[in-house]
């Protein structure tokens, strides 16, 4: 039941302030302050006493209705205790839109209260809280600034987070990585003082069916020798955005109990520039034994992956993603708001966009388009890392990957931003989540808890 101390916070419809169900008092407070339930708008209804005794807020129109327009309010109102009336539609996604829009990174300031929302009665709770927390773990590590996300940290914390879980976890780390052939995962992360590694992450049964997570995880990009400037390196922090964004997606499998035998690969380095830095021209040997001749050291991000990937391939699982903050090209081609998705499998690609779309967690398929490979072309090693000719940066890339997936039933490669240039329903500015409800969904109706 509602907290009679709660303050109602009264979800309506553009242009159906009339079929509200308003106390006359109300309606008569709404028509005379011009609520007519536009997006976003928010109106504080006053009590007897004088003080406030609920909010009328506004959801705009209803066909084509974001499920995470409630975070409009989250970001909006004063701390204190709401519950949601009217329609709210999904009672999960309003609660996890509201609590989303209400998130804070305080961690480097002094903290601001945020407000606090009851579940909608029936609502499941514990689904809220994962897809909350997913989104949440995600957005702190892609804020927090790389001098206290350096690998070692990185990887201190995914560690806690495997123990936290019941999952098996293990690293090799350093030279190591040469002894256990994962040589471009080691010559991009050379260069930086603390060691390259690549953590392994395991969990659910062995007979369940074989489900393989990969983030990105370069807690900085310099751009190597083909140094970026200023403004480039500005947000790289955030060049870590795919590890966290799986670590969140994870979260919400792990708790959820999914039918899966889940296994997570985070390659870990960071991009540095010292005398041990890998170079333009030069030519590495992946793991899966092609070798790939150094077009741009901008380029990294693909060749960690591919070692991470070539490794998951082994093992053919019935469905192999990564999730990486790989181009600028995508944002050029879409924007911030829609990652770009490339996959083996149609028919999965279609689920995941009607998936994204449901939760207000958007993807866009994009062409594995193969003429393009043509653009990585080599007159020395088996492939470029870089293509030619600056065209088509993002399918280029994902080209590049698919050469290192044969083995698994499908393949999907998400090129993410896991940045809010400017605040939105559900997304403050800063580090965000990206892909993590789409896919989740997509996992629990194929693999439901059993």
């Amino acid at each position: 039941m509602t907290d009679r101390k709660t303050l109602p916070i009264i979800v309506i419809a553009e242009g159906k302030v009339a079929e509200a169900a308003l106390s006359p008092a109300n309606l008569a407070w709404a028509m005379a302050n011009g609520f007519t339930g536009q997006r976003g708008q928010l109106l504080a209804l006053p009590g007897d006493d004088g003080a406030v005794s609920g909010h009328l807020f506004g959801s705009g129109p209803e066909a084509g209705r974001s499920a995470l327009v409630l975070g409009l309010a989250g970001a909006a109102l004063a701390e204190g205790d709401y519950h949601l009336e009217g329609a709210y539609g999904d009672a999960v996604l309003a609660a996890v839109g509201f609590r989303l829009g209400a998130y804070r990174f305080d961690r480097y300031r002094k903290a601001k209260a945020a407000p606090r929302l009851v579940a909608p009665a029936g609502a499941d709770v514990a689904e809220i809280d994962r897809l909350v927390e997913a989104a949440v773990l995600a957005r702190d590590l892609v804020n927090t600034p790389t001098n206290d996300l350096g690998p070692d940290a990185f990887a201190a914390i995914i560690a806690e987070f495997a123990a936290a879980r019941g999952m098996d976890c293990t690293a090799i780390v350093g030279n190591d990585l040469i002894a256990e052939n994962f040589p471009m995962i080691h010559a991009v992360g050379r260069a930086g003082n603390q060691k390259p590694r690549l953590l392994d992450l395991r969990w659910g049964k062995e007979s369940d069916p074989k489900v393989t997570l990969v983030g990105k995880g370069v807690t900085f990009d310099t751009g190597g020798l083909d140094i970026k400037n200023s403004a480039g390196m500005l947000l790289m922090k955030k060049d870590m955005g795919g590890a966290a964004n799986v670590l969140g997606l994870t979260h919400a499998v792990v708790s959820a109990g999914l039918a899966v035998r889940l296994r997570v690969l985070i390659p870990i380095v960071e991009n540095a520039i010292s005398s041990e830095s890998f170079r333009p021209g030069d030519v590495l040997t992946s793991r899966k034994g092609l070798t790939v001749e150094i077009g741009n050291t901008d380029a990294e991000g693909r060749l960690i992956l591919a070692d991470a990937l070539a490794l998951a391939d082994e093992e053919a699982p019935e469905l192999l993603l990564d999730m990486a903050t790989l181009t600028g090209a995508a944002r050029v081609a879409l924007g911030p708001e829609l990652p770009a998705l490339y996959s083996t499998d149609d028919g999965l690609a279609r689920e995941l966009m009607a998936a994204g779309l449901t939760a207000d967690d958007p993807l866009w398929q994009m062409p594995l388009w193969s003429p393009y490979d043509a653009m990585m072309a080599s007159k020395i090693a088996d492939v470029n890392n870089a293509g030619s000719g600056g065209f088509a940066g993002s399918i280029t890339a994902a080209l590049f990957m698919r050469r290192f997936v044969e083995k698994a039933k499908a393949w999907v490669h998400l090129d993410i931003m896991a940045w809010a240039p400017e605040a939105r329903a559900g997304r403050p500015f800063g580090g965000t989540d990206h892909g993590i409800r789409a896919v989740y969904g997509v996992l629990k109706q194929r693999y439901p808890k059993r």
